[in-house]
């Protein structure tokens, strides 16, 4: 993952939050509790019950760790703009060094640093992708797909109900996942892409001409 995909997740992350509240950076919100919560719903789906058969729901573990990363941004940018946060988070991750390990335990130590200093262990959710083999570039692909086609529903009426999540047949995320597949994820603006793409698919949108 670049530093230019740092920040551009952070500048997504810093507008999906002001649509929330304007003056979100002031409200203090409990970030650190939102992803302790995240974190025992990560760990329903990778499976801690000794009493049954257990496997993990990876799809649904890489979703949780997106979540989580979406809170761990807004914490970062407590600290200033996208493109200083950015600066600084990469200095960490290129200071890291993990391979995987065991996940539960990495989980609770990563819940436990959550608690005890109400910010985001990055250092921590480092070792969690490596337990998953799930490397930064994924990551970038699934939160940007995510908070864009979030963005693209508040857009497209999903406060009011009159948003379909269903188009010829298949649902929105569907329809994302495909889209991201044809994209180049690398380019500095995917997100513009793929916000475009999924308006061209949308029924009911008004289409650019050529």
């Amino acid at each position: 993952m670049s530093q230019q995909q740092l920040e551009t997740m952070l500048a997504l992350q810093d507008a999906i939050n002001t649509v929330v509240n304007e003056n979100w950076r002031e409200q203090n919100f409990a970030w650190y509790r939102a992803i302790w919560v995240e974190s025992a719903e990560l760990l329903d789906h990778y499976g801690w019950k000794w009493w049954k058969k257990q496997e993990p729901e990876i799809e649904q573990v890489k979703l949780e760790l997106v979540d989580i990363w979406h809170f761990g941004l807004s914490l970062e940018l407590q600290q200033g703009a996208p493109e200083v946060v950015a600066q600084e988070m990469q200095q960490q991750l290129d200071a890291i060094d993990v391979s995987a390990g065991d996940f539960r335990e990495n989980l609770e130590s990563f819940t436990l640093n959550t608690l005890a200093t109400k910010q985001f262990d990055l250092p921590g959710f480092a070792q969690l992708l490596a337990d998953c083999a799930m490397d930064l570039d994924e990551l970038y692909r699934r939160y940007v797909g995510k908070n864009v086609l979030n963005r693209f529903r508040q857009d497209h009426g999903y406060q009011d109900g009159s948003y379909q999540k269903q188009w010829q047949g298949r649902e929105d995320n569907e329809h994302l996942a495909e889209i991201v597949q044809s994209l180049d994820t690398a380019a500095e603006n995917f997100s513009v892409q793929l916000y475009e793409a999924l308006k061209v698919r949308y029924p009911g949108t008004k289409k650019d001409l050529a």
